[in-house]
């Protein structure tokens, strides 16, 4: 069975920057050959939960100030319909016609270059309380049975006023809530993690939680957190990737 997975995404540029995270994406990508992938984005957030029932979702270039070669990538993996009006009926969602975010085809292109496993985008609910956004993952469970991957993605620290150059050194209160989440997260503390802006430096981490969120529901989809992957960008991005089996 697959496991779910939290992947931190970073900047935008990890599509076309070789740095230790994008290349550990694309050997990630090998280890799986889901029938479809489902994708919670921190950049598809929203206020009731929603579901995109796009047959072709455009490739959605959802920044500015990145180089034209950034803009010109396209990831045209097919969307599966079907999947998200089922969806939308188990967890009572929306459905809605949108395209795939940087949040969704940066971590994908790296894993499915070829762009064939159809992906289904659910929105986040980000003023949800901690606990229905476990509760959210615990609903999407079963479609690892299925051999459905189940993927949140965010960014395990993601403080944009702090960025440094992009290989400077983490700063010790990165660090301090990188390892908390870990130790939390091979543990299955829950009962913690639902308390995690009350964890070591979250705010000075998280000024905003769209980018811890989606790891909540990743959690909910699978068990304990083993880490895959551990880098730093910008010195304030942890690359941070979990497997929740």
């Amino acid at each position: 069975m697959l496991p779910s997975l939290f992947i931190s995404h970073g900047s935008p540029m990890l599509a076309l920057t070789e740095t230790p995270a994008h290349a550990f994406l694309r050997d990630l990508g090998r280890d799986y050959r889901p029938r479809a992938v489902v994708v919670v984005s921190a950049h598809w957030a929203s206020r009731q939960l929603l579901v995109s029932t796009s047959a072709t979702p455009e490739t959605i270039h959802d920044f500015g100030g990145f180089p034209r070669e950034l803009f010109a990538v396209q990831y045209p993996a097919p969307g599966e319909p079907e999947l998200a009006r089922r969806l939308a009926r188990e967890l009572n969602a929306v459905p809605t016609e949108r395209g795939l975010d940087h949040g969704a085809w940066v971590p994908l292109s790296l894993m499915f270059p070829a762009a064939e496993v159809p992906v289904v985008s659910l929105s986040l609910p980000m003023l949800w309380p901690n606990a229905e956004l476990v509760a959210l993952g615990e609903k999407l469970a079963a479609l690892r049975e299925e051999d459905i991957l189940v993927i949140g993605s965010g960014s395990l620290t993601h403080n944009l006023y702090e960025m440094l150059p992009l290989n400077a050194e983490m700063p010790p209160w990165v660090g301090e809530f990188a390892d908390w989440v870990e130790a939390r997260l091979a543990a299955d503390d829950r009962e913690a993690l639902l308390a995690w802006e009350q964890g070591p430096k979250a705010r000075e981490n998280h000024p905003t939680p769209e980018h811890f969120q989606p790891l909540l529901v990743a959690l909910g989809a699978g068990g304990p957190g083993r880490r895959l992957h551990h880098s730093v960008e910008h010195g304030v991005l942890a690359m941070d990737i979990y497997a929740f089996d």
